[in-house]
């Protein structure tokens, strides 16, 4: 059947209710695996999951020390699993020196003593078996902390067996009594040289990131075979798969070309230059390939996630390989639109939904290292009203969604308001132009008082932010309207709908600037996901092309405004930022 879309600020489109039913219905439980087959009619635990992010020093704190351990998380997994999700990815809980909050790891096979014991974590996997909930961890593959045995060998002498662990070269221009220059102009991510001078044995070794995270140097043997064991050690102790962390730049140009410079410079006074040399470079797929492998050798299909900042969903869609490489790369094209542009998300939803390798989708709209959503999308007004409307567009499209911990609650980003009470490193070197990443990270809001519920320290890691007194899981379950019961609702629709949570996904009104409109469908059932991404009312009129026949309905089962119980499919009526999923009868 063939429909058209009339009326006020709506588009002239012909489209299809093509019939395309997807995979079957959601496992019921953690101990009934998926069928480990690509075969159509089978499904995968990961296709249908909703992942949650903990940043662990922020989520509970159960010891009164002011920072967030493995038995905060356990504590709380009642809560997530009435919130209706299925795995937790944990940011790293390693031992780490603390330079980058755990993402500079001097062991790979241990819990870091503020977060708890292996113990800890034997049994927060356990607890959260019996709800059904999986656990990922951090896979940091490509640097180590400064402080690891591996690279403390690597740095003692020049014949050190673990030399070539890392990478090390001369700077030009050294003598008997100067360093020279670094090896080339590659920079850090972090800012200044990427290189740095190590006196014992008169050489620079790379860094990607900070001074204190050398990179492991990937074209080693060695290193594969040390990093392959970490990944089984993780896989006995009851993970469900890796987040793998910065995996594009495993590999650098090995002639050490320089990067070109571009206009400009950045926050910490370089001029700005593109990572042409050091990202994306030949290996990584096969280094992909490789941890795949190790995982698949556990049961329970477990998954692989990566942070993929590609820039292309060309680039992305590499990342999936032949199916033999990540089944969930990180969607940072559509994460990073940065505003409410229906435009701009129906073009990148249609180029990954077509990605040549037919991969499933995984969406997420905010993360540790990111300004959270309720600051990027709001407008400054009605700031709690878009952030229903990215609630829907996470929770009713075909893929894989992501949350960041305290999005259901509309937490908001809020930066320390001096550098004196920074504590993520690049918030210091790039002051007041780069504020660092502290705003994204605050204590996660279980209550409105002094401490939020998190911790019964006097002075938390982080301080608590003033809007925990109105948004916060205490007082938003008894709202509602609150942010949080429209995030529970969504996910318990995507649960029990089998339309949104198997259906096809298709964009409609390819041409409406202001309305982001699409069909989830299975066999038997057809639902509409409109979002009105403007400030103004907006008017749908969907109606079988050419005329006649009979008037279709929509039978509202989320709105974030007012509607009428049941509405003609010929004049639907959007409220400013309004979100609607509605059955099509």
């Amino acid at each position: 059947m063939h429909w058209t879309a009339t009326g006020t600020a709506r588009c002239a489109l012909a489209f299809t209710l093509g019939a395309m039913a997807l995979s079957s219905a959601v496992e019921s439980s953690y101990s009934q695996q998926a069928t480990a087959s690509s075969a159509p009619g089978n499904s995968y635990w990961w296709q249908h999951a909703v992942i949650y992010e903990i940043y662990p020093r922020s989520f509970q704190d159960s010891d009164g020390d002011g920072i967030g351990d493995i038995k905060g998380i356990t504590s709380r997994l009642d809560y997530l699993k009435d919130l209706g999700i299925d795995a937790i990815w944990i940011t790293p809980m390693y031992p780490s020196p603390g330079i980058d909050y755990g993402y500079d790891i001097s062991d790979y096979t241990a819990i870091d003593p503020v977060y708890g014991s292996i113990e800890d974590f034997d049994h927060l996997v356990t607890e959260a078996k019996k709800r059904n909930i999986r656990v990922l961890m951090d896979f940091v593959i490509n640097h180590t902390s400064d402080q690891h045995a591996w690279f403390k060998q690597s740095r003692s002498s020049r014949t050190n067996p673990k030399r070539d662990w890392y990478i090390w070269r001369d700077g030009k221009g050294e003598t008997a009594s100067d360093k020279g220059q670094p090896p080339n102009n590659w920079q850090s991510w972090f800012g200044h040289s990427a290189w740095q001078w190590d006196q014992t044995t008169r050489q620079y070794y790379y860094h990607y990131f900070y001074v204190q995270q050398p990179d492991l140097n990937w074209r080693n043997p060695e290193v594969h075979k040390a990093m392959d064991g970490v990944l089984d050690f993780w896989m006995q102790h009851g993970a469900a798969g890796f987040r793998i962390d910065a995996v594009s730049r495993l590999f650098e140009d090995p002639n050490l070309h320089d990067d070109p410079y571009l206009p400009g410079h950045n926050a910490y006074g370089d001029r700005n230059i593109q990572h042409k040399y050091t990202d994306d470079m030949p290996g990584v797929d096969d280094v992909l390939k490789e941890v795949r492998t190790v995982v698949d050798k556990y049961p329970g299909n477990p998954v692989l996630l990566t942070e993929a900042d590609e820039p292309t969903i060309a680039d992305l869609t590499r990342m999936y390989g032949n199916g033999d490489e990540v089944q969930l790369p990180m969607d940072f094209q559509i994460a990073d639109v940065n505003e409410l542009s229906a435009t701009k998300f129906r073009r990148l939803f249609g180029e990954i939904e077509n990605n040549t390798a037919h991969g499933q989708p995984e969406y997420f709209f905010s993360n540790h290292d990111q300004r959270r959503q309720w600051d990027r999308y709001g407008d400054g007004q009605h700031n709690d009203q878009i952030a229903k409307l990215m609630a829907v567009l996470l929770l009713a499209t075909r893929g894989t969604p992501q949350m960041y911990y305290g999005e259901e609650l509309g937490m908001r980003t809020t930066d320390p308001a001096r550098i004196e009470d920074v504590r993520d490193p690049i918030g210091k070197l790039g002051w007041p132009i780069e504020k660092g990443r502290d705003g994204e990270r605050t204590p996660m809001q279980w209550d409105g008082t002094a401490d939020a519920g998190f911790s019964t320290a006097a002075k938390p890691w982080l301080a608590i932010p003033p809007s925990a007194g109105e948004y916060n899981v205490e007082r938003e379950r008894r709202e509602p309207n609150s942010i949080f019961n429209a995030y529970k609702t969504l996910l318990s629709l995507r649960r029990e709908d089998r339309a949104l949570r198997d259906g096809s996904y298709q964009a409609v009104n390819l041409n409406d600037p202001n309305v982001f409109a699409f069909l989830r469908r299975t066999a038997d059932e057809t639902v509409l996901v409109a979002l009105n991404m403007s400030s103004s009312e907006q008017v749908a009129s969907y109606q079988p092309a050419g005329g006649g026949g009979k008037a279709s309905t929509l039978e509202p089962l989320y709105s974030s405004a007012a509607v009428p119980g049941h509405m003609a499919l010929g004049h639907v009526v959007l409220a400013p930022f309004a979100a609607l999923v509605a059955r099509i009868h």
